[in-house]
């Protein structure tokens, strides 16, 4: 990077009053190390402990800290695209202030993104986490592969870095349900991933829960791909053909071999069973209309409340 050039990190924080203060003194240095012009921009969702009131005491301290307060928690992908927006960087760096992924390896990122390429991401050698959260990831990671198609690198770290070129690109994109990953894979260029070591999370507990994540994959295999409405097609014919195949053989054993009588219990259990998969069925359409439904009203992203340290 040259003298003149902006390097801009984009920091999402919910409730991450034990981690970001260390997380900035950590990335200070390696950035007055580095000796480049750069900002912070830190995105609050919505939090009401005391991460907003810490990060602005370091505001006072550090003119190239910047803060974007959410009036409410709008979630993760919202916090992302206001940075990216907001960010003035000529390079820009997404992370998480936990410190999962390390600020000593941002110097690597910058060195292999002037190699020419246009996004950088991060993969992890291993997952440093708990058991049940790396279940949770594999299970989170595996579905979106297996149903939107995104040809997401294997073990995705949050940690990237990308050009004012790929960041302007990003901020085209208007869609409310928004995947940051399936945005950053639509958009493709020129890409690569590094290595980074990943370390355990500096304090507290993470916020983007089993729930969230899968609430995040249900959003992104509605936006990114038609296969459960193929699925379910698919399975409406199966059923249908079933069911004409089962009054055929009814029809014959009844006229030809046995003469019986049809029990109640047995046409309940099937009528049940029918409704509660066309229920089902239903469910999956009405969520694609849905989210159609919240497209079609342009709303904001996001709602912010207060700029601080941003110029008019």
């Amino acid at each position: 990077m040259t003298k003149n050039e902006l390097l801009s990190l984009v920091v999402p924080v919910y409730y991450e009053e034990e981690c970001v203060l260390e997380f900035i003194a950590q990335t200070t240095a390696v950035l007055h190390e580095m000796d480049v012009r750069y900002e912070i921009v830190f995105i609050d969702d919505g939090s009401t402990d005391q991460t907003v009131n810490l990060i602005k005491g370091k505001i006072i301290e550090n003119p190239n800290i910047k803060l974007i307060e959410f009036s409410y928690n709008h979630g993760k992908q919202a916090a992302v695209s206001a940075g990216i927006r907001y960010a003035k960087g000529d390079y820009l760096i997404y992370m998480d202030p936990d410190l999962q992924d390390p600020p000593h390896e941002i110097p690597r990122f910058v060195e292999e993104i002037e190699k020419g390429y246009d996004l950088v991401f991060g993969v992890r050698k291993e997952k440093k986490d708990s058991f049940i959260n790396k279940l949770y990831s594999k299970v989170f990671w595996g579905t979106l592969e297996k149903f939107t198609g995104l040809n997401l690198p294997r073990g995705l770290a949050v940690m990237r870095i990308f050009n004012r070129k790929f960041a302007d690109i990003f901020n085209q994109y208007p869609e409310s349900n928004r995947f940051i990953e399936g945005i950053f894979m639509h958009i493709g260029l020129k890409q690569t991933n590094i290595e980074v070591e990943q370390q355990e999370r500096f304090a507290g507990k993470t916020k983007f829960n089993f729930k969230k994540k899968m609430q995040l994959a249900v959003n992104a295999i509605i936006d990114y791909s038609n296969l459960p409405l193929k699925i379910t097609m698919r399975v409406g014919i199966f059923i249908t053909l079933l069911g004409l195949l089962s009054l055929l053989s009814i029809f014959i054993v009844k006229f030809f071999f046995i003469d019986f009588q049809t029990g109640w219990a047995s046409l309940a259990s099937i009528m049940i069973f029918g409704f509660g998969l066309q229920t089902f069925f239903l469910g999956i359409v009405a969520r694609y209309i849905g989210s159609i439904y919240k497209e079609v009203k342009r709303r904001p992203h996001y709602s912010i409340k207060e700029f601080n340290n941003f110029e008019e």
